[in-house]
């Protein structure tokens, strides 16, 4: 699928603005009733889970189970994007710490990602190559946050890396899966991720999302890229 992006350009930064939100069209509509539907299928389901996963997160590494961090959603809008916490308690000091190491601070500057984290602890590797410390996002779902396929949420300092795409970006709700999430994740520049975004705002309909969704599981399952 990553084939169906053709590579962009990303503009210097320009100033947070957000953008307009796009009027409510049927097909919206019925993705939302999908992913209602969809969501509290998956959450009625994985439930006993959900629950083993927090019980070890606090056995591992004493503190809070889950983690919400803000995120954009659509018209540029923040939420709280939850997850579960795959880091230590005093995480902000230790990233700090390691980035005065140079080969760090780049790998940081251009993907806004670590290989290896010296953040994560416990069972927060094994979570995150499964991709399982995203599954707290079912919630934002549910509340309208998110939609279950689109953009990955980012983070407002991530708005400049977007350029003048940013508003393109701003016309849908962000997902917990998406073109990027099945394409490779972070084994892609994040350029290559951007492209895969604005792709799919501009081409999205309601059979894309489905075939998404249904890539989406052996995805996770190959853990190609998740890190």
């Amino acid at each position: 699928m990553a084939d169906w992006a053709a590579p962009m350009v990303v503009s210097r930064r320009r100033a947070y603005r957000p953008a307009s939100s796009a009027r409510s069209t049927a097909s919206d509509r019925a993705g939302r009733c999908r992913d209602i539907v969809l969501a509290l299928i998956a959450l009625v389901f994985l439930l006993p889970m959900l629950v083993a996963i927090a019980l070890l997160i606090m056995l591992a590494n004493p503190g809070p189970p889950f983690f919400a961090q803000t995120r954009i959603g659509r018209g540029g809008r923040s939420f709280r994007c939850y997850k579960f916490r795959t880091m230590a308690v005093d995480a902000e000091r230790r990233l700090q710490e390691h980035l005065r190491d140079e080969p760090m601070w780049r790998e940081w500057a251009t993907n806004h990602k670590l290989r290896r984290d010296p953040r994560v602890v416990g069972v927060g590797n094994l979570l995150r190559r499964a991709s399982l410390d995203e599954l707290p996002q079912l919630l934002n779902v549910l509340r309208g946050d998110m939609s279950l396929v689109g953009p990955r949420p980012i983070s407002a300092a991530e708005v400049g890396r977007y350029g003048r795409y940013f508003a393109t970006y701003c016309r849908v709700q962000p997902g917990l899966t998406g073109l990027w999430q099945v394409s490779g994740r972070n084994l892609l520049p994040y350029r290559r991720r951007v492209a895969l975004d604005i792709t799919y705002v501009r081409s999205r309909s309601l059979l894309l999302d489905w075939r998404i969704l249904l890539v989406t599981v052996p995805s996770m399952v190959l853990r190609r890229g998740a890190y």
